[in-house]
């Protein structure tokens, strides 16, 4: 399921980021790899904020549904 189903405060395994290269390359530069973990903290405003490797980051909406857990 992609990211934006998962719910707040629960923590999720990273199965696989989609999209084109530059997106993919983008969203692990930012610590979204496939067998990382991840943890929504909220979604406010079309944004979704997460925890990932011990930062907090701002992603859209769009750039989450990219993400799979």
């Amino acid at each position: 399921m992609p990211l934006t189903l998962a719910n707040p405060g629960e923590e999720a395994l990273i199965r696989k980021v989609g999209g084109n290269p530059e997106t993919k390359k983008h969203l692990e530069n930012l610590g979204f790899v496939a067998g990382g973990s991840v943890t929504v903290i909220s979604m406010f405003a079309g944004n979704v904020i997460v925890n990932v490797k011990g930062a907090r980051v701002a992603i859209s909406r769009e750039m989450a549904q990219k993400i799979m857990v």
